[in-house]
């Protein structure tokens, strides 16, 4: 009975109902966006890091972080690798030694990162082989390697021509080596994109002359949340007077303290996004107890109980809400699901330049995590009962005889 009544008092003023849906429906609409936005950046910049580098979780030598140093490489075992498969929630171990390097053609040289790979499990990582734009991916047993396609057309390269690489191999010795150029791949960050060369793993431990050896393992997991149990599930059973395995937030927290002051300027943001809408309902609020305050007085005056009203006000109050926020959430899903599948990928050398500067791709993905929409339903609803406070004070304080005199 409460629920009817509310319901067609919520439609007797159509025109009243449809400005207070429709304020609560765009304001949901562009927090969750801009929630989405948010967080999709974020997912997209770990993402980012991670899959290119260091993987959600490392394991290398102690002390071989802070110098990154191929005298830290250490032996690729079996007996390793096989309890590393035993973990839960790890995909895959891929193994890498790297070391910089000085690259040389003719008068003209850069220094780049050169990543010895598996060019399998590497792919798993870091999506290596769909970088490709030209030529052709790596084989466990090629001579040869793959370029950035920044640092090539640096050294005025193309596909086929031959690299000088000189570096300090392990433990001191010189290493240089000349290889023919198989494959050029593009990255979205311009330090990649200006620095990375890739060797198959055997080849790459003959160059350093480091036969056997890795100096690190990067690991894919299938979701971030799992970092910290498979950190402590590790730590069980490698030796960690020798290894050191660090979770990405470790290995990278500049991008942690990045994210950070991100959301504080998120929660200001979504901070007036919420005062908009509690300004919507309240507003709507007022008018239909200052419009109604006749009515009332009638219903007090012939009997109807102060808290029956007041619980038939608040149901009018939800019922307002329910609607604009649903709303809201029909109109915002779809969007961000479209911009999760399609992110925004900007081709403006502008914003190119100024993504390039901050190391990042050129692209605004959405996230569509439940939680993003859920939390504005949740966040809504208690702005709604906090307001139905007053139409509930304004009822206990109301006189009928003065209210049907107004």
């Amino acid at each position: 009975m409460y629920l009817k009544l509310a319901w067609r008092n919520i439609w007797r003023n159509k025109k009243r109902t449809i400005i207070t849906c429709s304020s609560i429906m765009f304001a949901v609409f562009f927090s969750c966006s801009m929630r989405s936005l948010q967080y999709g950046s974020y997912d997209r910049m770990i993402d980012n890091a991670v899959r290119f580098y260091a993987g959600y979780i490392q394991i290398h030598t102690k002390g071989y972080w802070d110098d990154e140093f191929i005298d830290y490489a250490f032996l690729q075992t079996p007996q390793l690798e096989k309890s590393l498969k035993a973990i839960d929630h790890l995909d895959v171990a891929v193994p890498r030694i790297e070391s910089f390097v000085l690259t040389a053609v003719g008068d003209m040289s850069r220094g780049a990162l050169l990543v010895g790979i598996d060019p399998e499990k590497e792919d798993k990582l870091s999506e290596l082989k769909s970088k490709l734009v030209e030529g052709e991916y790596l084989e466990p047993n090629d001579k040869s390697v793959l370029v950035a396609e920044g640092l090539l057309n640096y050294l005025d390269l193309k596909l086929g021509d031959t690299l000088v690489m000189i570096g300090q191999g392990y433990h001191g010795i010189n290493s240089a080596g000349k290889y023919v150029i198989k494959g050029v791949v593009k990255f979205g960050s311009f330090k990649q994109n200006n620095r990375l060369l890739y060797l198959p793993l055997k080849e790459a431990q003959w160059f350093y002359g480091a036969e056997g050896r890795i100096t690190s393992y990067a690991l894919v997991l299938p979701k971030d949340k799992y970092v910290d149990e498979v950190v402590a599930d590790i730590s069980k059973i490698v030796d960690l007077n020798q290894y050191e395995v660090m979770g990405w937030k470790e290995m990278i927290p500049e991008l942690v303290q990045q994210r950070e002051m991100d959301v504080v300027g998120g929660y200001i943001i979504i901070t007036i996004l919420y005062i908009i809408i509690a300004f919507g309902i309240f507003g709507t609020v007022i008018m239909m107890v200052q419009e109604r305050m006749y009515e009332f007085g009638v219903l007090i005056s012939i009997g109807m109980s102060r808290s029956v009203l007041n619980v038939i006000v608040a149901l009018e109050s939800l019922m307002l809400t329910m609607m604009g926020v649903f709303a809201g959430l029909i109109l915002s899903y779809p969007v961000a699901y479209y911009l999760n599948v399609n992110p925004i990928v900007f081709a403006d050398e502008k914003i190119i330049a100024a993504f390039e500067k901050i190391g990042e791709e050129p692209v605004m993905p959405f996230s569509i995590d439940p939680a993003i929409f859920w939390s504005q339903i949740i966040i809504v609803f208690g702005l709604s009962l906090v307001i139905s406070i007053y139409p509930a004070f304004k009822i206990n304080l109301l006189k009928p005889v003065e209210a049907m005199r107004k």
